[in-house]
């Protein structure tokens, strides 16, 4: 019997067309009914492996969930680009194919993202949700995020709200 490695690595290049059906798949089952079909299918388009090669290539701070070879997830990271927030760090985007969710792999990539942005100086960590998907918002709660802020954004002409989860 062979053992299964699971790694939570910096993406690299060749990752892409991995990370592409993971943003798919994910995107699909996250926010169907939630934003407008026509919206969701674009977006969903959009980040093709191409995009995603390019991402990378540009320096974007990807790092994937790796289970024997086969990319399950991915996380992307920065810096705060909500300014009226004080923490530095912000978890832009964190998916897991859906049949790998619900079992703690999200809070390992949260953790790695978490990490990765304290060992350069980061303090604190904002992490943005659509108040409509539930498994998102449960998840940021579960990991110990205080929501403080709203916005919203504007899909198709439909205004969905937005929280702000933060982590100090």
């Amino acid at each position: 019997m062979t053992a299964l490695t699971i790694d939570i690595r910096p993406a690299d290049p060749r990752d892409a067309p991995g990370i592409a059906e993971v943003h798919a798949e994910a995107w699909q089952n996250a926010y169907a009914g939630i934003i407008p079909h026509t919206s969701l299918r674009g977006m969903i388009g959009r980040r093709d492996h191409r995009w995603w090669q390019r991402a990378i290539r540009r320096g974007t701070s990807v790092m994937v969930l790796d289970l024997g070879g086969m990319i399950a997830g991915y996380v992307t990271y920065g810096l705060n680009r909500a300014r009226a927030l004080p923490q530095d760090g912000e978890v832009y985007e964190i998916y897991l194919r859906p049949e790998y969710q619900g079992v703690g792999f999200g809070s390992r990539l949260f953790a790695a993202a978490r990490g990765q942005l304290a060992s350069h100086g980061c303090k604190g960590l904002v992490v943005w949700a659509l108040a409509e998907n539930i498994g998102a918002t449960d998840f940021y709660r579960g990991q110990g995020g205080q929501p403080v802020a709203e916005g919203a954004e504007v899909f198709d002409g439909r205004k969905l709200a937005k929280i702000a989860y933060v982590w100090n």
